[in-house]
């Protein structure tokens, strides 16, 4: 093998290649497992906050693709802010990044541990949240993964279950009686709970039904024609998911007026999908299941592998996050960490405020790319186009207003993340005079 082809990886990925691999690291079945919090939030208008955040995450999208032209190879957040803006600002992105890493299997454990409850009433809450945080961490101990190929089939898998759930909703929508056309509108306005806060605060948990579709933009290196290929995947990635979360949970609200109330919020679209066909309930409950599960795996290796890194460059103490099992080859101590804050967490938060304190995090680092973006193509441009300001700038705007609107509850906890991170930065720089960390997440050979 020649030296260019052991340092360059193979430009064998098309554009529909970089889709498949977005809407699977996302999931079709994205919508599911927020769907009660998103009713009950949004009043209802469950349809219209998934659309709402899918015009935010497009505007972003195109900022992530444009920006991954101009850092093939890196593809975060931080080293687009850290870079175009101020090494500073990039270390705050990133520290908001830890915030989503760390939360994402925590909030996996809880829905998984509340569907398994349901399943399973005789073993309690608490004692499912210990069986999967610790398979979460046996597991991800012994460095097992799951393959790309599984990973294609479990999400040809969910799309069979979610044409079955369209099949019988359809036939249960039809076969019960109901109120006329404003029946059909009512899941995108009902003027009898619309408010524009709540639709906002809706929004704002809604864009976790986006989050993943920025890591597209890691497989630059592979990409045909990445200039071209990873925006346009990066956007279409985002219709798609959008277009078919849409449909979701629009069949779903027909199918379940707002105006009942769910037996259980977190596991709400298995008890939808129980009414529309009663086997459905099982069915559904096992695929979300498989599809958290699958999830808060790859989650807590990820948050692993990132505190690795600040580890390696001395951000946090070496001798423990800084650590390899020279075995299995995964950072040991990290996973260990990550699976007890994981386990803590999930008996502390319920789903819906962790959710909107991952979302705290995910909207800064969008509110940073965008901003990045704007810095890069307009403002340092000689020549200003609207193109080149549009998007970032309304990208930014709207993922501020959607931050904004998370609880309060959110916010303030969120924040104290954040001070905590910006304190021990500014300590350790001195005022943010000196390197604090490489945020570069290991590559997959190193870890």
């Amino acid at each position: 093998m020649s030296a260019t082809e052991q340092t360059h990886l193979r430009r064998t990925l098309r554009l529909w290649d970089l889709i498949l691999y977005g809407v699977i690291v996302i999931q079709p079945t994205a919508p599911m497992s927020v769907f009660g919090v998103l009713s009950n939030r949004g009043r209802g208008h469950v349809v219209t906050t998934i659309l709402i955040a899918l015009l935010a995450m497009l505007f972003t999208a195109i900022s992530y693709g444009r920006m991954a032209r101009a850092y093939p190879s890196a593809g975060s957040a931080f080293t687009y802010v850290g870079q175009e803006i101020n090494p500073a600002l990039g270390y705050i992105t990133g520290w908001s990044m830890v915030m989503d890493y760390m939360l994402n299997p925590l909030i996996c454990i809880v829905w998984i541990s509340q569907q398994a409850h349901v399943f399973a009433p005789a073993v309690p809450y608490w004692g499912w949240a210990v069986v999967f945080a610790l398979l979460f961490t046996g597991l991800n101990l012994q460095g097992i993964r799951t393959s790309a190929r599984m990973n294609a089939g479990l999400a040809a898998g969910m799309g069979v279950v979610i044409a079955i759930f369209f099949t019988c909703a359809v036939r249960y929508i039809f076969g019960h009686p109901h109120g006329g056309a404003a029946f059909f509108t009512r899941p995108f306005y009902d003027p009898a709970t619309f408010s524009s806060g709540a639709v906002l605060g809706g929004t704002s948990i809604a864009v976790l039904t986006y989050i993943g579709f920025d890591g597209i933009s890691t497989l630059s290196e592979e990409a045909e024609n990445p200039r071209r290929n990873i925006l346009l995947a990066t956007v279409l990635t985002c219709v798609v998911i959008g277009v078919l979360s849409a449909l979701e949970v629009y069949a779903a609200q027909l199918a379940w007026p707002a105006s009942e109330a769910f037996p259980d919020e977190t596991t709400a679209f298995v008890w939808v999908a129980g009414r529309t066909w009663s086997p459905l309930f099982a069915i559904v409950g096992f695929t979300l299941v498989v599809a958290n599960f699958g999830s808060g795996m790859g989650a807590q290796l990820g948050a692993a592998r990132l505190l690795f890194g600040m580890g390696r460059s001395n951000a946090l103490p070496k001798s423990f996050f800084g650590v390899l099992d020279p075995r299995h080859h995964v950072p040991r101590n990290n996973v260990v960490f990550v699976g007890v804050v994981s386990l803590i967490g999930a008996f502390l938060l319920d789903y819906d405020l962790g959710a909107q304190m991952l979302n705290f995090g995910a909207l800064i680092a969008f509110m940073g790319v965008n901003a990045a973006a704007l810095m890069r193509y307009y403002v340092r441009e000689k020549e200003k186009r609207m193109r080149n300001l549009i998007p970032p700038a309304l990208g930014f705007v709207v993922c501020l207003v959607l931050w904004l609107n998370l609880s309060r509850t959110a916010l303030i906890a969120g924040s104290i993340w954040m001070a905590a991170g910006i304190a021990f930065g500014a300590w350790k720089t001195r005022g943010f005079r000196g390197d604090l960390v490489n945020f570069e997440i290991p590559a997959e050979e190193e870890v």
